[in-house]
């Protein structure tokens, strides 16, 4: 079983890279409605982000920051993915394909640590069903 602390850095690191990818793909997207869908969960990433530095006090942990690799890769892979196509539909397929990856990491967690502590289990939940909306949301831009 996992740490709270352990758990909540992992939600952090999600939460950090879903919303260092939007603002990655904002200026390329066209959009309009795309983009306030895309404002919509960057807000949402924050307020959860806010609930996880809430809790990781309670753990005199603090929130850890994006190994610098994994935001310069994440931002080259867009980079590299959006060269040829800049549309609509390739930029919600790879939004889709992190926040897939999110909530397989999200759902781990809660099955492997089904005894954590009700608030951190409670965040970690609303993690996993924000990002399992966003993936419908999403879908419509395909």
């Amino acid at each position: 079983m996992d740490s709270p602390g352990y758990i909540l850095n992992e939600i952090n690191k999600g939460i950090k890279m879903g919303m260092d990818s939007i603002s990655n793909v904002a200026e390329k997207v066209q959009d309009d409605n795309f983009k306030k869908d895309l404002k919509f969960q960057y807000d949402k990433y924050n307020d959860i982000l806010n609930k996880v530095n809430t809790q990781l006090t309670n753990y005199d942990d603090f929130p850890k920051e994006l190994n610098p690799m994994q935001k310069a890769m994440g931002w080259m892979s867009i980079e590299f993915n959006t060269m040829e196509d800049k549309s609509t539909s390739k930029i919600a397929e790879m939004m889709l394909q992190g926040t897939n990856m999110g909530i397989i990491k999200g759902v781990k967690l809660l099955n492997h640590n089904p005894t954590t502590d009700e608030p951190v289990k409670n965040i970690l939940t609303e993690f996993v069903q924000f990002q399992e909306d966003t993936v419908e949301q999403l879908k419509k831009y395909l």
